[in-house]
């Protein structure tokens, strides 16, 4: 408050300062200083110029008003901001101990309640610490399902219920991140750790836009389960599937645009699945397969390793030292462009189709290994 009296006073006496000045000023223009040698001054003349001053003043006690009203709204917002993280830290108190309940029923009201809070959390961080304590949860340790056995069916029934309340949390992320970045209930922009997890429940990105932070699923096992980031545009941020497992799993980036960013698949194992880049636009993103392993049968699923009609328009993607077991990656009809492809030192037969895609020559902006290259007429 301090300062508000200083800039009230300091307000104040400027307003009387300009009142006085506008005075002697007008009658300095109006040359009132030769009035006496000449004429009286008239009455009327001098009431308008006092009322001309006054109305000066009137006018720097309406800034005086203004400026009150201003500091009051700012302490108003910073009180109300107060008071909304108080209500947000009890009910994040309160949302934390249902998910750490024994009970599955419990916890999933914990998920939810989360969700929630994250929804309308009053700021960007807070928001983030929701998200932050559902992703880790996710990676808590958890008994693995006993099976039919008759004897352990209790056990069994509680296997099932925990991974209800992961597959919530798998499905609220999706949802939330599928919702236009700016409008409520949207998560993009936010960061995921998905570290480390066993996932066998589908996730669903479709459509999605991921303009900043990072998803990662580093090292993470998809164990017969889809992730679907069909249609997503990736102009920021980062998406890691480093070191990730993909055991009779599908991934689907069909029509997506990589116009930014990166996406990262280094020494990824993809065993009786398929990563789908149907159609898809590369476009600025960096996209790295460095190191990766793709099995020699991923057909199981119905869906290689694919590349089919893809436009390769800019960015970069890697194939650095990935090894290719089997004509499993298929690039037919797929389109280059400008940016740069690389397959430096990887290992196997030549992808399916992407001789054929390539043209001879082969374009300046894709690296092959000698082993792949065309015999020379």
């Amino acid at each position: 408050m301090w300062r508000v009296g200083r800039a009230l006073t300091v307000t104040f006496a400027a307003a009387v300062l300009v009142a006085g000045g506008v005075f002697y000023g007008l009658v300095v223009v109006l040359d009132f200083r030769e009035v006496d040698s000449t004429a009286k001054l008239d009455a009327k003349t001098l009431f308008d110029l006092v009322k001309l001053s006054f109305g000066v003043v009137a006018g720097a006690g309406a800034l005086v008003a203004l400026v009150v009203a201003y500091r009051r709204q700012r302490v108003d917002e910073a009180g109300a901001h107060r008071e909304a993280t108080r209500l947000h830290t009890e009910r994040f108190s309160q949302a934390v101990e249902q998910l750490g309940s024994d009970s599955p029923a419990v916890q999933l009201g914990g998920v939810h309640a989360l969700a929630g809070l994250a929804d309308d959390a009053p700021d960007d961080s807070l928001r983030q610490t929701c998200i932050d304590v559902l992703c880790a949860y996710l990676q808590l340790p958890y008994t693995a399902d006993p099976g039919d056995d008759p004897g352990r069916q209790e056990e069994h029934h509680r296997y099932l219920a925990l991974r209800k309340v992961r597959h919530t949390i798998l499905r609220l992320i999706g949802d939330h991140y599928r919702r236009p970045q700016g409008t409520h209930r949207s998560w993009q922009g936010c960061d995921l750790d998905l570290t480390g997890l066993t996932i066998d429940g589908p996730i669903d990105f479709s459509g999605a836009t991921f303009p900043s932070g990072t998803v990662t699923f580093a090292n993470t096992a998809f164990s017969r389960t889809r992730v679907d980031f069909s249609g997503a545009t990736f102009c920021g941020g980062t998406v890691s599937f480093t070191g990730a497992t993909f055991s009779a799993s599908d991934v689907s980036f069909a029509r997506a645009t990589l116009a930014g960013g990166t996406v990262h698949f280094g020494h990824a194992r993809f065993s009786d699945g398929g990563v789908s880049f149907h159609e898809a636009m590369f476009v600025g993103s960096r996209v790295a397969f460095d190191f990766a392993t793709f099995p020699s049968n991923p057909m199981s699923l119905g869906r290689p390793m694919s590349f089919l009609g893809a436009l390769f328009a800019g960015g970069t993607v890697t194939f650095t030292r990935a090894t290719f077991t089997g004509t499993t990656v298929h690039f037919g009809g797929a389109h280059f462009s400008t940016g740069t492809v690389t397959f430096q030192d990887a290992l196997g037969p030549v992808p399916y189709g992407l001789l054929g895609s390539l043209g001879t020559p082969v374009p300046a902006t894709v690296a092959l290994p000698d082993s792949w290259l065309p015999p020379t007429p």
